[in-house]
């Protein structure tokens, strides 16, 4: 998997137009999609996560990549995110709304300690549930806890505490349908607590690279991984999962690639 996130519109930021076209590019979703292109090339399947998208922006990108996401992190109206209008739970909703209507395989998720209460969270997981409802591509969705960041305005918030995460892990795997996996990030909690609450699933996890959003937290070894499981089985996935590449939703473009991905995961999985 090619993870690609960056900053919501970074065009509207001073001297970053400029130094996108010197990069050859008139935006840079534009460049996200020739470096998704490449990334084909190589031999590994696009991923975007790129903040608020339009349904033309994600229409654009449908063809080169498996599956895209976005944190719905609260349907709730908190303080964090007033000054954000890109946080607006009815702007993320849309957007998650017209991934449904493009059959774009979608990963989003709840952020936890950012203002939110038990109830919201609860509000949050019934809004995914029923857009799963109607449009059926929610493949996961991650349970993270808010990690804060020295000279930042949530610097002093409290981080949940593991129970509570646990909770909420609960409460996800109750309402939520059958077939959505249930994430957490391990580099940024002791996911060894929390792999009894309902864990289906420990996210992408980077032999080569770093955590680029989150540099502070290193990505657990394989090794570290099997000991965090306990008794689950550590399985490799690609970034579309197995239902939605059954049932082709994704670009005819991409087919010899994800045929060949998935035969080489089963064989590395032991033939499951």
């Amino acid at each position: 998997e090619a993870l690609f996130t960056f900053g919501e519109r970074p065009e509207e930021e001073p001297g970053f137009s400029a130094m996108i076209r010197a990069a050859g590019y008139e935006t840079i979703l534009d460049y996200c999609m020739a470096m998704c292109r490449k990334g084909i090339e190589f031999g590994i399947l696009p991923h975007t996560n790129a903040g608020i998208l339009t349904y033309e922006e994600m229409d654009r990108l449908r063809p080169v990549n498996a599956s895209m996401g976005l944190m719905l992190e609260t349907t709730a109206e908190i303080p964090a995110h007033a000054t954000s209008m890109g946080k607006s739970p009815d702007v993320r909703l849309a957007m998650m709304e017209d991934a449904g209507k493009l059959r774009i395989p979608f990963t989003t998720g709840l952020l936890l300690g950012i203002g939110e209460t038990m109830a919201d969270r609860e509000d949050s997981l019934f809004a995914i549930r029923d857009l799963h409802k109607r449009y059926g591509h929610i493949q996961e969705v991650i349970i993270q806890n808010f990690c804060p960041k020295p000279g930042t305005p949530l610097a002093a918030s409290a981080v949940p505490r593991a129970d509570e995460i646990c909770a909420t892990i609960q409460m996800a795997k109750d309402i939520l349908q059958p077939g959505i996996a249930i994430q957490i990030p391990p580099n940024l909690i002791d996911a060894s607590r929390l792999i009894g609450c309902g864990v289906d699933d420990l996210g992408g996890v980077s032999p080569l690279t770093i955590d680029y959003v989150n540099p502070e937290h290193p990505w657990p070894a394989l090794e570290e991984l099997k000991t965090i499981a306990g008794n689950a089985v550590i399985r490799e996935r690609l970034c579309i999962y197995p239902h939605y590449i059954e049932h082709k939703w994704y670009d005819p473009g991409l087919q010899p690639l994800i045929n060949r991905l998935s035969q080489t995961v089963q064989e590395r999985n032991g033939g499951n």
